[in-house]
């Protein structure tokens, strides 16, 4: 993976409106962040837009001028209301219809007198697109432009995410450190922190509430794509947090 070194960003959108429901929970957002964290991208925005035509248009024209990259979940199988790819296409001002690359990929797993008008959906994509290849199922996702359209299904995207991969440019991974706040509460450090924060760009510190097996306690997390950076921030905090429990 190629790392320039201009911050890469991306964005994810969830389409379903069985994650909107609550009857689907979303496995992909947490397993999409980590990969984009370990390549050095930037994970900066996530939305979750119902299967209507016209949100999911808006939603891929916006974030695709805002960031590097769009990953896009849900939405291209077989059923009436999978019309990821339609609006995709539509987003990009180009046309549709059955690419025979994608037929070619579902009689891998399909007899041809079983690919019906329903899985056929599955082989409708933009004109102009990439296909992204599916070890799983067969039925591809594609790339256009910046946009990457992967399935829903948990297994079938991490499948596409691995085809994905390597054409994608990453940046310097980010590293994170952590301070165990320990019988401190945040009220009680929050002041000084945020001076310690705003006194180093380079370097983002946040508080987070943690419930080990020990107990309930605050951790302070400190993060940079800076070792050095990263390294000053560090000491710094615990020399707060060693001040207060004295």
């Amino acid at each position: 993976m190629d790392q320039p070194s201009d911050p890469i960003t991306a964005a994810i959108l969830v389409i379903g409106d069985e994650i909107l429901s609550g009857r689907t929970k979303d496995k992909n957002i947490g397993t999409i962040a980590d990969f984009l964290t370990a390549a050095g991208i930037d994970l900066r925005e996530v939305r979750i837009v119902p299967d209507e035509a016209a949100m999911i248009v808006e939603a891929v024209n916006a974030l695709r001028a805002r960031y590097t990259y769009l990953f896009t979940t849900g939405g291209i199988g077989p059923t009436h209301d999978d019309i990821t790819a339609d609006c995709v296409a539509q987003a990009f001002g180009v046309g549709i219809d059955i690419d025979e690359r994608a037929r070619a990929m579902l009689l891998e797993r399909h007899k041809p007198e079983d690919l019906n008008e329903a899985r056929l959906r599955m082989a409708r994509i933009p004109f102009g697109a990439d296909l992204i290849p599916n070890a799983v199922s067969k039925a591809p996702g594609f790339r256009i432009g910046n946009v990457h359209v992967m399935a829903g299904v948990p297994s079938i995207m991490q499948a596409m995410l691995d085809a994905v991969a390597p054409t994608l440019k990453g940046g310097a991974a980010m590293i994170s450190e952590t301070i165990e706040a320990v019988g401190l509460p945040e009220g009680q450090y929050a002041g000084e922190l945020g001076e310690i924060a705003r006194a180093r760009p380079a370097v983002s510190i946040g508080s987070y509430p943690a419930l080990t097996p020990e107990g309930f306690r605050n951790r302070i997390v400190v993060r940079s794509r800076d070792a050095q950076a990263l390294a000053e921030a560090k000491a710094v905090v615990e020399a707060l947090v060693a001040r207060l429990t004295t």
